[in-house]
């Protein structure tokens, strides 16, 4: 599915920036919230509702650009930052295909990296982008 702003599904600027996360995760990440706060709970309680509602309530959930073009972006900045950024990449790379991007995309978004982050990271990406592939073709 193309999305345009108009089918946002967190783009209502009457609600907070909590609701608008939770409304933006429901549609394309379910379940986000509830996996942050069990893997960091312990240690910071509340950290999904933070996280979620700066990044996806503030930020993924704006207006004036598509939820895919704002995840290829993401995807093209993790990319480049390097090896250490595996982990948010590969999550970056499954929420990417989650708001309708193809793997094809995926991967010329970080193939282009290449020019502005240097091969190694380019190649670090595609191999994230690989594992990240596979277990989709497995499920």
């Amino acid at each position: 599915m193309q999305e345009t702003q108009a089918q946002s599904p967190a783009s209502n600027s009457q609600t907070s920036a909590l609701e608008r996360a939770r409304a933006y995760c429901d549609a394309y990440h379910p379940g986000l919230e509830d996996n942050l706060n069990a893997w960091f709970g312990d240690m910071l309680p509340d950290f999904g509702e933070s996280l979620i509602e700066w990044a996806y309530g503030r930020h993924y959930s704006r207006p004036g650009l598509d939820s895919k073009s704002r995840q290829l972006a993401t995807v093209a900045a993790l990319t480049v930052l390097g090896g250490q950024t595996a982990p948010q990449l590969k999550i970056n790379i499954e929420h990417t295909l989650a708001v309708g991007a193809s793997e094809q995309e995926i991967v010329e978004v970080i193939w282009q990296m290449a020019v502005y982050g240097g091969l190694p990271a380019a190649i670090n990406g595609l191999n994230v982008a690989k594992e990240v592939f596979a277990a989709r073709a497995t499920d």
